[in-house]
């Protein structure tokens, strides 16, 4: 039970500081950069700021323990999509194998937070 806790913070904490910290902080200490990932992509200005809030929330929904079954599996969802999204939107556009791979490690990561997620639930 103890191991199933610590992988789960440890993938957990990794998604916070990643989809969560890391784009707030952008928004909040340097909001000239805060569509430097979506605007090459094509997409506008407001879609990477509704982005950096959903995400946030997201990460919050995630990480914390007696927050609602459901809105956690809405929140695992939506990272997942996003993530999904963000693979789809460099192999289309610029084609960088490097952007290409990090949402896709990022996601690998979610998936392991979510699956020991669901085994701290189902164990107690």
């Amino acid at each position: 039970m103890k191991k199933n806790k610590i992988i789960f913070w440890v993938a957990t904490t990794i998604i916070i500081l990643w989809e969560g910290v890391m784009p707030l902080s952008t928004l909040l200490f340097s909001p000239a950069y805060a569509t430097v990932g979506t605007e090459p992509l094509g997409y506008p200005d407001y879609f990477a700021y509704a982005l950096i809030i959903a995400k946030v929330l997201g990460v919050i929904a995630i990480s914390i323990p007696k927050i609602s079954t459901k809105l956690t599996e809405w929140a695992y969802a939506g990272l997942t999509f996003s993530l999904i999204f963000a693979f789809i939107s460099h192999a289309c556009v610029d084609q960088n194998i490097g952007y290409m791979l990090l949402p896709l490690v990022v996601l690998g990561i979610l998936a392991v937070s979510y699956v020991y997620n669901r085994k701290i639930q189902t164990n107690g």
